[in-house]
């Protein structure tokens, strides 16, 4: 016999989904109001945009960098826009951490984006350090001792693997005289 479950459930996921692509659709994404993208890379902040299709004087445009106490464009760190018709470029290096405005500016003087960007502090990573090693390696042992051993010592160890070995053998070949028995 089956149980039949109320639908209650099936049916607002139902309702949640359907909901779901109208609200991503109705949120503007940065890239494609403003006609830029910007992103970084660790210290470096860098923008693209296709906007700037105009080349005049040999310029595409310029973009500038401006962080939270800087008011206008021309109060950033400027940097020319490179590329081609299709999609042109410009990057700043050594940015200190912190929340910054990308503002971009065509060579015929139109605005093809702003955007704000954070740059965060590189992750500290240990510094490595030299520490001098062994001169003969590692010798293992309790707690890791190190010992020169002496001559009596390794002549006693290597009687002591022959006489293991010798009465292996004798025990192996006495054990195969004797008759197989189930």
């Amino acid at each position: 016999m089956r149980t039949i479950k109320p639908l209650t459930r099936t049916g607002l996921t139902v309702a949640a989904a359907a909901a779901l692509p109208l609200a991503l659709a109705a949120v503007p994404t940065a890239t494609a109001a403003s006609g830029i993208s910007v992103s970084t890379s660790g210290s470096t902040v860098s923008v693209t945009t296709s906007a700037c299709n105009n080349q005049i004087g040999g310029n595409w445009g310029t973009a500038s960098l401006l962080n939270s106490s800087q008011a206008n464009f021309s109060q950033g760190r400027q940097v020319p826009l490179s590329g081609t018709s299709a999609l042109q470029s410009a990057a700043w290096s050594n940015v200190s951490p912190g929340t910054y405005t990308v503002i971009v500016i065509c060579a015929d003087s139109t605005t093809a984006g702003t955007q704000s960007v954070i740059v965060s502090s590189p992750p500290v990573s240990p510094t490595p350090t030299a520490t001098a090693s062994p001169s003969r390696g590692v010798m293992g042992g309790f707690g890791s001792t190190t010992r020169d051993y002496g001559t009596v010592t390794l002549v006693a160890g290597g009687v002591l693997v022959a006489a293991g070995a010798g009465a292996t053998a004798w025990f192996l070949r006495r054990r195969a005289s004797r008759p197989y028995r189930l």
